[in-house]
């Protein structure tokens, strides 16, 4: 029997300009992570981060409100929310006892933003501040846009200039946040970036919403394509061809209702757990299935794990379904440059399958070093920490595994590698402490409580 979703005990509450949110799970600095023989049970993983950034910030341009079952629960969509907060959009929060939430937001319609009484902090999500940057190039306003001493170091210019080419002014400090944005008519423009990134993508599509014209964007090689789906839902014409996706700008977006896929990033680790320990069973459930973020799939399979999935049903034109991974022997594995960019955000993943076994071997990943962290320099010098070899590249990384001894990983404050250490850590010989354990509520709050269940469900 799958287990029933509880309703009870909703919490509510307005997030407006000035008030914070929090997750409302309780954080560890650090935490120990003991060895295990094996992980089994039945996951839903947190509504996807990708997704509900976008349903929020295409909902803000609406006429009406907008509701949205399941909305993800870390502090990077909390950003998002309190930014639109801050620009006059009314959000409301109601979050169950399991932690699901359902978000309503009451859009403004095109242009309606308001003039925020201070900058606009995106704490450290860089989805927030990119897309962000889209929509408000758009409205005749000024605005700062900045966040925490991580997003103030990570590249801005790939947004910045599009959005320049489109007639926005933008201020920064040498292509880094703060961002201040002098918005205004702006008009169309058929952008190629040299780089795939479905941000940048989505950000200049965002401000082609409000643009005079008809905007596209023709990518060297496919990201993903939650924006894509996600514009008809809201009442968009696009027009796609091969790498190429453009609209017309002036079009009027309604009000949805939908529900936010599992979050198929988040679920890796899960995958990956069940995968490094033979023996172990973990059934993931309600996960989005979108073909552009599920690369990661046949790659589990090349390791050598048993993958099965199933697509269940639709929901905002998202895939949903189920994946069940098995864990079994491992064997070594080369990702090629031009897998990368489908695989991005699941290398920390791969990286703490390889460290507990087989071996792997990127390149092609340069991006990784402008992430969270330098997530290359600090991948490769925590999974060592743990007893992996590891070398690290200019554009990747090596790592050989098998013989993990435990030890203290530092996550340096990046969500992806706090699990990917945890996971890694289930395979050593011994205990191991992951320092920075609270970065996990970024993206995933309740990852701690979810991984002792596993392990207990596996006696």
């Amino acid at each position: 029997m799958r287990p029933a979703r509880s309703n009870a005990n909703r919490r509510r509450s307005t997030l407006g300009g000035g008030l914070s949110y929090s997750g409302g799970m309780p954080l560890l600095a650090a935490t120990t992570v003991r060895p295990a023989r094996r992980v089994c049970g039945r996951v839903q993983p947190p509504g996807d981060k990708s997704i509900s950034h976008r349903y929020a910030l295409l909902a803000a341009l609406a006429d009406g409100p907008s509701t949205f079952g399941r909305f993800a629960p870390g502090a990077d969509c909390a950003s998002t929310l309190r930014c639109l907060a801050a620009l006059g959009v009314q959000v409301t929060d109601a979050r169950a006892q399991d932690g699901t939430r359902t978000v309503c937001v009451v859009g403004r319609g095109r242009g309606g933003f308001r003039s925020p009484a201070g900058p606009l902090d995106a704490g450290n999500s860089g989805t927030t501040m990119r897309l962000l940057a889209g929509l408000l190039a758009a409205h005749p306003l000024i605005v700062t846009l900045t966040g925490d001493e991580s997003l103030r170091r990570r590249p801005m210019r790939r947004v910045i200039e599009p959005l320049t080419l489109m007639g926005a002014r933008i201020e920064s400090h040498d292509g880094r946040a703060p961002l201040t944005i002098h918005g205004g008519a702006l008009r169309a423009i058929d952008y190629a970036p040299a780089v795939p990134s479905a941000q940048v993508k989505t950000a200049v599509l965002l401000a082609g919403l409000l643009a005079e014209g008809r905007t596209s964007v023709t990518e060297p090689a496919p990201t993903r394509d939650h924006t894509e789906r996600a514009l008809p839902a809201f009442g968009v014409a696009i027009e796609q061809a091969g790498h190429t996706v453009a609209l017309q700008g002036g079009q009027r977006l309604h009000p949805a209702a939908l529900d936010v896929p599992g979050d198929l990033s988040s679920a890796a680790f899960w995958m990956v757990a069940a995968a490094a320990l033979p023996g172990s069973d973990v059934e993931i459930e309600d996960v989005g299935l979108n073909p552009s973020r599920t690369a990661f799939l046949p790659v589990l399979e090349r390791f050598g794990a048993r993958v099965d999935h199933q697509i269940q049903r639709t929901a905002g034109r998202e895939p949903v379904g189920w994946v069940r991974v098995r864990g079994d022997r491992l064997r070594p594995v080369t990702i090629a440059p031009d897998e990368v960019p489908a695989l991005i955000d699941e290398l920390p993943a791969l990286a703490a399958l390889a460290a507990c076994g087989g071996g792997l071997e990127v390149h092609g990943a340069a991006e990784l070093r402008v992430k969270e962290s330098d997530r290359i320099a600090a991948l490769t010098a925590g999974l060592r920490a743990l007893g992996a070899e590891t070398v690290e590249y200019p554009d990747g990384f090596q790592v050989r595994g098998g013989a993990l001894r435990g030890g203290t990983a530092d996550a340096a404050g990046d969500h992806r590698l706090a699990m990917a250490f945890a996971v890694a850590a289930l395979a050593a010989s011994g205990p191991s402490v992951i320092a920075g354990a609270d970065a996990v509520a970024v993206s995933y709050p309740g990852f701690f409580e979810t991984l002792d269940r596993l392990r207990g469900e596996s006696r």
